[in-house]
């Protein structure tokens, strides 16, 4: 469950994110909110489903008209907090909160940019056919697929990740991270 800090300080945004892999590729996602009854489907080669409704992400092809979320600017350190703040400066509104219900928006059309740092493979391989379904980016930051190599070896290893609506915002936002 992602988002359980939220669900214990009263906001009921957490979700249970399930994925399934294939050969370490997210193939199927599942965003599902219990309290909204909202569930979010994205399968590989087909479109995003809200509660079996086909949806989309919303145009904004332009970085300063742009609608950001993050879980918290506090989560960002060092390097990563200086790559953030040149993001967050750029956009037209920064939010706050949500953690993976911020992903459904932005599958939903509701909000353009969704940058992350520190994540763990269980937080956002679900929500790589979410997102792509929908007709958005989702990467690391510097523009790889995300994706985990299942092994015997594999760790969970923290990813920064971006997620954009649009191809440009989602190019621009990657320009603006570019922090070594």
């Amino acid at each position: 469950m992602m988002g359980a800090d939220l669900l214990f300080a009263g906001k009921p945004l957490f979700g249970t994110l399930i994925a399934l892999l294939h050969n370490g590729k997210p193939v199927m996602g599942i965003i599902d909110q219990p309290i909204l009854r909202e569930r979010w489907v994205g399968v590989d080669g087909k479109k995003t489903t809200l509660n079996g409704q086909e949806i989309s992400v919303r145009p904004c092809n332009v970085l300063e008209q742009a609608y950001l979320y993050t879980t918290s600017p506090h989560l960002f350190e060092g390097d990563a907090e200086d790559a953030f703040i040149r993001v967050r400066d750029k956009v037209k509104v920064p939010l706050y909160g949500c953690d993976c219900y911020a992903y459904a928006l932005l599958a939903s059309g509701f909000v353009d940019l969704v940058v992350e740092s520190g994540l763990k493979p269980y937080d956002f391989l679900s929500l790589v056919p979410v997102i792509e379904g929908a007709g958005g980016s989702i990467t690391d930051w510097e523009g790889n697929k995300l994706h985990w190599p299942v092994s015997s070896e594999s760790r969970p290893t923290s990813f920064n990740v971006v997620a954009a609506g649009d191809s440009h915002v989602h190019g621009q936002a990657l320009a603006a991270l570019r922090w070594r």
